[in-house]
């Protein structure tokens, strides 16, 4: 596995509290995709076209104008169908569960980042890393027996969520090889372009309302998701080992969670807080020093 000796380098710390700060700005997606007044999909079409400006902006200014290498872009584009359809799933599941919920299964691909640094670094975790694999997916089981009600009116969005966690694995998997060759701004503008005519198909053969009355949450949505939470976390990416990667995701559920019980009223126990916790704990041992890993 991985040193953890990566995130021990003043530039590094700051990358890691990128890659939190980005996990947060995201986590609030949920609650915001739930005010708008557009369909589910029609939401995630908007979080890209009003993000893209900006994004191409800071692509261009990144770049110089020149064109990036045509074997990156594919890649990119790639994730980009892939981004497109997590959303399209995700946003649809959001309106049909608990926002706790939509956001833990959803982020399931914490635990295949995970798996899928076990299977690159053919290591096991030991030492500090495996306290930390172990108080992050305990406190997010916690987190998920309290909000989450077995009712068959949640199955669907839970359902929908999970499958949105398994694309966005691929994903971010995707990003994290592309940025070798691109830069933060190029890679993520190129995969919102692709995301945006695949979103507005999507939303139109569903029959959504696209045309929204408010505005004000689609604005926050673009900004706090694709701007800060996308960029934020696109940026670290290169820095960290998937295993890294995959254990900040479960910042989003913890907040989340807080996000639903203000937003929404939906209940927040001591066991929740507890929960939250230890995901907490697990971030902060993660950065420290690891003892040798055991091969597979």
């Amino acid at each position: 596995m991985d040193s953890i000796d990566e995130v021990s380098t003043a530039a590094n710390r700051w990358a890691f509290a990128a890659l939190i700060g980005g996990n947060v700005a995201l986590s609030l997606g949920a609650m915001l995709v739930r005010m708008a007044d557009t369909g589910p999909t029609a939401s995630a079409f908007w979080r890209m076209t009003l993000a893209l400006p900006l994004l191409l902006i800071f692509a261009w200014r990144e770049t110089g104008g020149r064109a990036p290498p045509r074997p990156a872009v594919l890649v990119a584009a790639m994730a980009g169908i892939f981004f497109a359809l997590d959303l399209a799933a995700w946003h649809f599941g959001i309106l049909q569960t608990k926002v706790a919920n939509a956001t833990l299964f959803g982020n399931c691909a914490s635990l295949l980042l995970v798996i899928w640094g076990v299977i690159l670094a053919r290591r096991l975790p030991r030492g500090w890393q495996a306290a930390a694999i172990w108080l992050a997916f305990a406190g997010s089981a916690l987190l998920m027996g309290q909000s989450y009600e077995l009712s068959p009116d949640y199955l669907v969005g839970d359902l929908f969520s999970l499958f949105a966690g398994v694309l966005y694995t691929g994903y971010v998997i995707l990003m994290q090889r592309v940025r070798g060759t691109l830069a933060p701004w190029t890679a993520l503008a190129i995969a919102s372009t692709v995301c945006v005519p695949i979103l507005l198909g999507a939303a139109l053969a569903l029959g959504e309302t696209i045309m929204p009355q408010n505005w004000t949450p689609l604005i926050l949505l673009a900004l706090t998701s694709q701007i800060v939470g996308q960029g934020l976390m696109i940026w670290s990416l290169p820095r960290f080992s998937p295993l890294v990667i995959g254990l900040t995701l479960l910042v989003q559920p913890a907040v989340a969670a807080l996000s639903g019980w203000i937003g929404f009223g939906e209940t927040l126990s001591a066991i929740d807080i507890f929960g939250g916790m230890m995901v907490g704990a697990a971030l902060v041992l993660i950065r420290l020093p690891n003892r040798a890993a055991r091969p597979i």
